[in-house]
């Protein structure tokens, strides 16, 4: 099966542990042949055609590319108990069930377990509202969970379930 894959990050630093963890997930499926992975920085996009204000070609783009995409993985650092203003503007930006079709995994990351379910409670959602296949695992890391940088083993093998799952959606929702 092959489908284009698209990663959105949606931290405003370009050094992170959820872009730490979207880079982990994105050579994941390229490495069990999900088809070719992009990584789109939301941070590195003109703010004034993210919040709808002008028109932009790589914002446009960026669009496109995800509306094209068969695998969607969203990452971003949990701020207040939900997902970053940017994926927030940038989810905005999409139709109604742009993402019917497209299978998603969502990826978060915070100081401590107590954000854990911004995941089921605010991710979930977010893809669900624009009509994606939402995988089974997601994953949750803590700061806990890194050491210089490098996330621990069993937060690897999250990254590895959710991955599988999602190629084995692909090929179905692709049928």
């Amino acid at each position: 099966m092959t489908a284009s894959v698209i990663g959105l990050s949606g931290s405003p630093q370009p050094v992170s542990r959820s872009r730490a963890l979207l880079e982990l997930t994105l050579a994941a499926l390229e490495r069990q042949g999900a088809g070719p992975s992009r990584l789109i920085d939301l941070a590195a996009l003109p703010a004034e055609a993210l919040l709808g204000r002008r028109v932009d070609r790589e914002v446009a783009q960026a669009v496109q590319s995800v509306l094209d995409a068969g695998i969607v993985v969203v990452s971003t650092p949990i701020y207040r108990a939900t997902y970053s203003g940017l994926l927030k503007v940038f989810f905005d930006l999409l139709p109604q069930d742009a993402l019917a079709r497209t299978v998603a995994i969502a990826i978060a990351t915070g100081g401590g377990p107590g954000h854990l379910l911004a995941v089921d409670h605010g991710l979930r959602p977010l893809l669900a509202s624009v009509g994606a296949v939402v995988v089974a695992t997601g994953v949750y890391g803590t700061d806990a969970q890194f050491r210089a940088g490098v996330p621990e083993p069993a937060l690897v093998e999250r990254i590895e379930r959710a991955t599988l799952e999602a190629a084995s959606l692909a090929a179905l929702v692709t049928i």
